[in-house]
């Protein structure tokens, strides 16, 4: 079954931090960045790593994250709240809309109640926001069916990388 994964910024600040999240995406497999709010606009023609990714993964300024949510996709906050699922009990839906808050502030309540689930990740401190990103997608792909061939280790590695491990 094929999947659909796409992530929905709310009024991100650091263009830094959203461009280490497209990078994320492009990892993973993400297929779509959305943000709101006016602070990652302006600060991302600043950015030369920013621009670099927006060829890889569509990045769409939008007024209402649900506005542009797939259709078919379960949204999932990721916010430290409480009573919010823990990530490693948390099984990730087929298609999913992965919603962060800002890095100077959370989601709010009005969105969280909108939200199909909410999950966190359990840290003794809260991460920066492209780490939380990093975070997710990676724990999403662990707990699926994925490629373990040396195929897909030579079509994912940087292209100066041609070390091999031969003591198996």
């Amino acid at each position: 079954m094929s999947s659909h994964v796409s992530l929905g910024l709310v009024n991100p600040k650091s263009a830094v931090n959203v461009a280490s999240i497209l990078r994320a995406a492009g990892c993973y497999g993400v297929n779509a960045v959305f943000y709101t709010g006016q602070r990652y606009r302006y600060a991302k023609d600043f950015n030369a790593d920013t621009r670099a990714f927006h060829k890889l993964i569509p990045t769409i300024g939008v007024e209402d994250l649900f506005e542009c949510k797939p259709k078919g996709s379960r949204v999932v906050a990721v916010e430290l709240v409480e009573n919010a699922v823990p990530l490693p009990a948390f099984e990730h839906p087929d298609n999913a809309f992965y919603v962060f808050g800002p890095e100077d502030g959370s989601l709010s309540n009005t969105l969280i109640e909108q939200v199909d689930d909410v999950v966190y990740i359990p840290t003794h401190h809260c991460m920066n926001l492209a780490a939380t990103a990093n975070v997710l997608l990676y724990d999403r792909l662990a707990k699926r069916d994925y490629d373990v061939t040396n195929a897909f280790i030579r079509r994912s590695r940087d292209q100066n990388n041609r070390t091999a491990h031969n003591k198996l």
